[in-house]
């Protein structure tokens, strides 16, 4: 890995090592197989691998603060740009809060330095353009043309910084008849057609219980940004990354896709990457190819080849039975027999047996076509135990199970302790808080401990002295100018 690093770096210069010298750097990790958690080296146990990376993150609400919470994880200084008085609009997301901090916005804002800037003064956006000229990546979530019309768009800032990876998340989509409308989680929930298919089978369509469009597009930019990052150690170059919550759900058909004019395609990055997001030069869109990854996955792929329309199903699979939640004497347990070998061992566990011997049961497809009956000859007899002694009986038959948790009961499963899921810290004026910790562990680094989301310009005096070297009297003169803001609630 280090011989093709440097032999890259040989090949396009020193520029490629801005923001990536500890990845040079690193040592080969000591493995403890053993252990929970890999062993590394004492001497690079606590180098994260974007150590060197400074993001400057102009996001609010979830999308985006998801998805640069996880690069500040993963070491990256995190620069967060918020409104001097109001901040962060999930500030104001509650109850619950934690003295007069809001749990919602405590749970995705980690990692993280607050500097108050008031966009809207002449000498704050020409703040964000100086920090725009020294950040690696910038993360936006304005209205597509909003900030261009600030001299903060991408062309704007990759002038003065040709290295700059800049990711646009938005609602639909940085151009197209929806581009300039507001795009919430719950809107391209129902439009992208996930509502269509969450909820009873007889029932209403449901939002799912958490914002997953706005988490799966967070999740989309932050790869996006990390294989850009890998993209520059190549070419030296920055790049647009347009990430959108509806193309995060849906998958498009090539018709459809949007393209660019002969010469600003040609401009463009390979077009054999397919992505739920378009990588840009300058100004151009590349053209798509063929279907993007999305996370209605088979649904989607069932209409655009089958021409099936989905329907809600409930706890239910429409093209595997069973595979589903089923009422104990006492609560839920879940079903999940994904082939013909496993639904043997479910009626063998349930003294079923019976059921193997008809023939409209055999296999899977044919389970699927007589679900009617074979599920409710199931249904009555999970009704006849426990949850807890299911779970006893379906232990080591191979049979995938689970049971129907309440969130007090999720955090304590042995399981979630084990994988060290809850992430505690000490916050300045909420006190004590712990919300859910990073979901990956990486074999050559431990994470180091975090530092608890920050008050609205907790780091702006911070910021502008240690990164932008403005002298005393120049952040003085701001702060009296309402430039900027500093907090004083520390």
């Amino acid at each position: 890995m280090l011989a093709s690093l440097r032999t890259v770096c040989r090949r396009f210069g020193a520029r490629c090592l801005f923001g990536f010298r500890p990845l040079l750097q690193r040592k080969e990790p000591l493995k403890s197989p053993g252990s929970r958690r890999w062993k590394s080296d004492p001497n690079t146990a606590s180098l994260r691998p974007l150590e060197g990376v400074r993001v400057l993150d102009l996001t609010r609400v979830l999308a985006g603060p998801f998805a640069t919470m996880i690069l500040g994880d993963l070491g990256a200084e995190v620069i967060k740009v918020e409104r001097p008085g109001g901040g962060d609009d999930t500030r104001t997301w509650g109850p619950p809060f934690i003295g007069s901090e809001s749990v919602y916005f405590l749970s995705v804002n980690r990692n993280k330095k607050s500097l108050a800037v008031d966009l809207k003064h002449p000498r704050g956006a020409a703040i964000i353009q100086e920090l725009a000229g020294v950040c690696d990546v910038l993360v936006e979530n304005f209205l597509p043309g909003k900030l261009d019309q600030m001299s903060l768009g991408f062309e704007d800032v990759s002038r003065q910084n040709p290295g700059l990876i800049y990711c646009s998340i938005s609602g639909y989509g940085q151009t197209g008849p929806l581009s300039q409308s507001p795009g919430y989680d719950s809107i391209v929930s129902a439009m992208s057609g996930m509502m269509h298919i969450t909820g009873p089978e007889d029932g209403e369509p449901v939002r799912p219980g958490v914002a997953m469009t706005d988490l799966a597009t967070g999740l989309y930019a932050h790869g996006a940004i990390m294989a850009a990052l890998l993209q520059r150690l190549k070419t030296g170059r920055g790049l647009h990354i347009d990430c959108n919550l509806l193309s995060s759900q849906l998958v498009l058909p090539s018709q459809q896709r949007r393209t660019a004019s002969a010469p600003c395609a040609r401009r463009c990055f390979d077009k054999s990457l397919v992505f739920p997001f378009s990588w840009h030069r300058s100004s151009c869109i590349s053209e798509r190819s063929g279907l993007r990854v999305s996370c209605l996955s088979h649904i989607a792929a069932n209409y655009l080849n089958a021409g099936q329309e989905a329907q809600r199903w409930g706890t239910a699979h429409e093209s595997i039975v069973p595979y589903q939640g089923f009422r104990t004497k006492d609560g839920h347990i879940v079903v999940a027999a994904g082939n013909d070998r496993q639904f043997v061992r479910v009626c063998q566990v349930l003294e079923l047996m019976e059921l193997t011997e008809e023939l409209k049961y055999r296999t899977n497809r044919l389970r699927v076509q007589n679900r009617k009956q074979l599920l409710h000859v199931l249904s009555q007899r999970f009704l006849q135990e426990n949850t807890a002694d299911w779970l006893k009986r379906f232990q080591g038959s191979g049979v995938p199970v689970g049971p129907i948790n309440s969130i007090q009961e999720v955090f304590s499963e042995p399981q979630v302790r084990h994988n060290g899921l809850i992430q505690e810290m000490d916050h300045p004026t909420a006190g004590h808080v712990a919300v859910p910790g990073p979901a990956v562990i990486f074999s050559s680094f431990s994470p180091a401990g975090p530092t608890p989301p920050p008050v609205i310009g907790q780091h702006t005096v911070q910021v502008l002295r240690d990164t932008l070297s403005y002298s005393d009297d120049i952040i003085k003169e701001l702060l009296e100018s309402k430039a900027v803001a500093q907090s004083d609630a520390l």
